[in-house]
């Protein structure tokens, strides 16, 4: 487990494959309650390649020092992900 969000990651490997391939993240807040968005891909085993990007936001708890994983939302297309940036604007922008 983790003990500081730069060393949380949503990277995932079995077998000597990476079946979730960590791209990116950003960390939205810090402290006892934390949040990242993580950009990513899943390995598609059938056509040995990874798939689209996706993305996904999630919460964090900090207890006896190392970080546990409370929830996620995955966003799964880019389609999705600037529909959700609309909806976030138009309403920052009100």
């Amino acid at each position: 487990m983790a003990s500081t969000p730069d060393e949380i990651t949503i990277s995932y490997s079995e077998g000597g494959q990476e079946l979730v391939k960590e791209l990116d993240k950003q960390v939205l807040t810090k402290g006892a309650w934390t949040t990242i968005i993580f950009r990513y891909q899943d390995w598609n085993n059938a056509k040995q390649e990874y798939g689209p990007d996706k993305f996904t936001i999630r919460r964090y708890q900090k207890r006896n020092g190392e970080y546990m994983a409370k929830s996620k939302f995955n966003i799964s297309s880019k389609d999705q992900a600037r529909k959700i940036i609309d909806a976030l604007n138009n309403w920052i922008d009100d």
